[in-house]
């Protein structure tokens, strides 16, 4: 069984994306802001590449928490990740 983990903490976002190779996006045509999300390894046509501070800047406006997984079901690294409210929706 896998467990997901739900933070705020930015430092902890960062770390664990970072540690995957991911790196803070959103994507492009969605407008000011933007819908926020982790980019891995070659980056995906459709997402444009932020600052964390200016990905924080969205986070932290929109209410939002990180659902995320450290491990798969067989013990290896996850990169399974969700944005979701702060209340759980």
């Amino acid at each position: 069984m896998t467990d997901s983990k739900t933070t705020t903490d930015h430092k902890t976002i960062q770390r664990w994306s970072e540690e995957r190779k991911g790196v803070p996006s959103k994507v492009a045509e969605s407008g000011e802001g933007g819908i926020l999300r982790i980019d891995f390894g070659k980056p995906e046509e459709g997402l444009k590449k932020i600052s964390w501070e200016d990905f924080f800047k969205v986070f932290d406006e929109r209410q939002l928490a990180f659902l995320y997984q450290d491990k798969t079901a067989d013990g290896k690294m996850s990169r399974f990740n969700k944005f979701i409210g702060r209340d759980g929706s």
